[in-house]
């Protein structure tokens, strides 16, 4: 894995193998960072990354300059990790241990953008609880957005936030908003 852009640019990092995690991919993520490069200024943004495995999207949005970045996952090794390149990198990244449901079910923190990658293998359900829960708490700024990563065998158009999505080989994005009427 590498950071893509920002003051780590071309920085390389391995997770230990006995995480359970699949990272998205360095094309795929890089992908995503173009469309949200068109929609934000890094410096000004804060985001939440759900399931945040080897930190690899947080790690992205903190060497870009994003203000705050909180990543949350349920894995003592994943948040183990992410604090350890955090602290190498001297990033500002905020690490939460917790089931992703519990947290967002209890937090009083509101972002710009969240990114949420759950294991591929959830049902549909699953994956649109996350997107009830975040609109139904209000956990979105104005103008705010999020994103789910998942398999091209799930969809998830049906919410009622569903706004689109970008496809990159078997991964999608979906990405959810505040629509005014």
């Amino acid at each position: 894995m590498r950071i893509i852009s920002g003051k780590h640019k071309g920085r390389r990092f391995s997770a230990p193998k006995k995480l359970p995690v699949r990272p998205t991919t360095d094309m795929a993520k890089e992908s995503l960072f173009n469309i949200i490069n068109n929609l934000y200024y890094f410096d000004s943004i804060s985001v939440m990354d759900l399931f945040s495995g080897t930190g690899n999207i947080s790690l992205e949005f903190a060497s870009r300059g994003a203000q705050e970045v909180y990543a949350i996952d349920a894995h003592f090794g994943c948040i183990k990790f992410i604090n350890e390149i955090s602290k190498e990198l001297d990033l500002n990244i905020s690490t939460y241990k917790s089931d992703v449901y519990k947290f967002l079910e209890k937090t009083p923190l509101q972002t710009d953008l969240i990114f949420a990658d759950p294991p591929y293998n959830f049902k549909e359900e699953e994956f649109i609880k996350i997107a009830d829960i975040i609109f139904e708490r209000n956990l979105l700024n104005e103008d705010g957005v999020l994103i789910i990563e998942h398999s091209k065998h799930t969809t998830l158009s049906g919410h009622p936030k569903y706004s689109y999505e970008k496809r990159y080989g078997g991964s999608v994005f979906s990405f959810f908003e505040i629509k005014t009427d």
